[in-house]
């Protein structure tokens, strides 16, 4: 019996981990999983000329424990060797569920409540859009929400990299929208 307890247990967890990651679901009226990105969300500058808005994003099912939320748009295709953070957002209130089309312009300063931007690799707090380079080819636009288990205390000028250690460290659940984008 006590063996059966040692596994069921972890097995247990497992799948209802498993499960309430199934209810946090990532929509958006602007992107869709698989499908390309509009002009609207292209960088300006570097060569681009697009609008650099970040999409309307919205999300359910949070998992009981959520104390805020923190946002992601990363493209692994680009030519560097670490891909490319476009933006992150942390401490999110755990009452908004929803950030508009543009939400992520730091002049527009939309961002709710206590949110903090993490510079992008533009050099920008704030979303910078997509702007693979010319013939390239189709790069991956991941935008993903975490549900977090607290609010994360980080350095004014935290890197992307920290930022992205300090989500997963509290994330309880996440989920995500997979857009494509390419310039020829």
């Amino acid at each position: 019996m006590r063996h059966f307890i040692q596994f069921a247990l972890p097995f247990a967890a497992l799948v209802s981990g498993s499960a309430m990651a199934d209810t946090f679901k990532l929509s958006s009226t602007d992107i869709s999983q698989g499908k390309f990105m509009g002009n609207t969300h292209e960088f300006q500058g570097f060569g681009c000329a697009g609008g650099n808005a970040s999409p309307q994003l919205s999300w359910t099912g949070a998992p009981a424990g959520t104390e805020a939320f923190a946002v992601f748009a990363y493209d692994p295709d680009a030519p560097t060797g670490s891909g490319w953070w476009h933006w992150q957002v942390v401490n999110i209130p755990k009452d908004v569920t929803t950030l508009a089309a543009g939400a992520g312009d730091p002049a527009k300063n939309a961002t709710p409540g206590d949110s903090v931007s993490i510079k992008n690799d533009y050099g920008v707090a704030g979303f910078g859009g997509a702007c693979p380079p010319k013939g390239h080819g189709v790069h991956r636009y991941q935008f993903t929400v975490y549900a977090l288990s607290k609010k994360l205390e980080l350095p004014k000028e935290a890197s992307g990299a920290l930022a992205g250690y300090m989500v997963r460290a509290h994330a309880l659940a996440s989920s995500s929208i997979e857009a494509l984008y390419k310039r020829d």
